[in-house]
């Protein structure tokens, strides 16, 4: 079985005001775009962190299971952790991030079809999202820590070139979204 975990859990403090997730791009919130792209998945959760009461009520969500990480300003960690809680017992995780629009399915389905027992997105050779863990990689989320996910526990993740596929560009500040908007 697989499953999708969407991170969205940050404060966005380089954002400058209102949560990032809910940003719109193309006439929808950041958060609606990460979950479109996991939606052909399966079973997806989001985690949630900060300002999570304003997301749910300014996003659609209704596709994906949300729970709220309540040590989610310890960082990405804490969120990939209680994600992988939540999600349980599965042979395959999806893991995004909730402020990347342009990520697609056909990224999603690219990074599935490849072998490997943790399998990532390069764009341009550059590491990035999404990132599949397999078993048994999975059982070594309760070693995550901070703000480095899975990187640090991950030896031999495969890399697949996405480029050709989508624009890996987050937004993590207003100018961002400026220039995503153009």
């Amino acid at each position: 079985m697989t499953a999708a975990l969407v991170l969205a859990a940050g404060e966005g403090r380089r954002f400058g005001g209102g949560p990032k997730q809910l940003a719109e791009v193309r006439g929808r919130p950041l958060i609606e775009h990460a979950v479109a792209a996991v939606r052909t998945v399966g079973r997806t959760v989001v985690v949630l962190g900060a300002r999570a009461e304003e997301i749910r009520a300014g996003a659609d969500l209704s596709a994906a299971e949300v729970v709220v990480c309540p040590g989610w300003a310890e960082g990405m960690g804490a969120s990939l952790r209680f994600g992988m809680e939540a999600i349980g017992d599965v042979d395959e995780v999806v893991i995004t991030l909730a402020d990347q629009p342009f990520i697609t399915s056909a990224v999603v389905a690219r990074v599935r079809a490849t072998s490997g027992p943790a399998v990532r997105a390069v764009y341009d050779g550059a590491p990035g999202h999404p990132v599949v863990i397999r078993r048994p990689l999975l059982a070594r989320a309760a070693e995550l820590r901070g703000d480095s996910g899975f990187r640090d526990v991950l030896d031999d993740v495969v890399d697949v070139e996405c480029g050709d596929l989508a624009d890996p560009r987050d937004i993590d500040t207003r100018a961002d979204l400026e220039v995503m908007r153009r």
